[in-house]
């Protein structure tokens, strides 16, 4: 499935919700069902910069693809980054830094997000196509 497939599966799992209570609830949930990151990887090296919360991100780099787990100590930022693995997860390092995120301004995120939530969320997408750059430059 590509980037822009899974985004519009997040779409389509968020248009038949009008009200903002139930939006965060359905990313209440996907935090809840994301399996989490390892153990091992709970670390300072792997925290967020720039997350209220304490959100942690590992990146593996297997058969040309970016491979992440995440997750975080609060619901909304667990579900962000749970939302952003399921996205970018599985994909080669160009496709990652090349791709759109549409789907944070489709599901209207950005919009209902504190600033300090958004420049937390900023700063997952940052790291994650840093780790992405990371890849590319190993294969080059």
């Amino acid at each position: 499935m590509t980037i822009a497939e899974k985004q519009d599966e997040i779409i389509a799992e968020f248009e038949f919700l009008d009200d903002w209570l139930d939006k965060y609830q359905q990313i209440i949930d996907k935090g809840m069902s994301n399996p989490g990151v390892d153990e091992e990887y709970k670390i300072d090296k792997y925290l967020i910069e720039g997350c209220q919360s304490k959100v942690w991100v590992h990146a593996e780099f297997k058969d040309g693809l970016v491979f992440f787990q995440g997750e975080s100590n609060t619901d909304i930022s667990g579900g962000i980054v749970s939302m952003l693995v399921e996205v970018l997860s599985g994909h080669t390092p160009d496709e990652i830094l090349e791709t759109d995120l549409y789907f944070i301004d489709q599901i209207g995120l950005k919009e209902h997000l504190s600033p300090t939530r958004s420049n937390g969320m900023l700063a997952m997408v940052n790291q994650m196509k840093m780790y992405a750059l990371a890849f590319k430059s190993q294969q080059a």
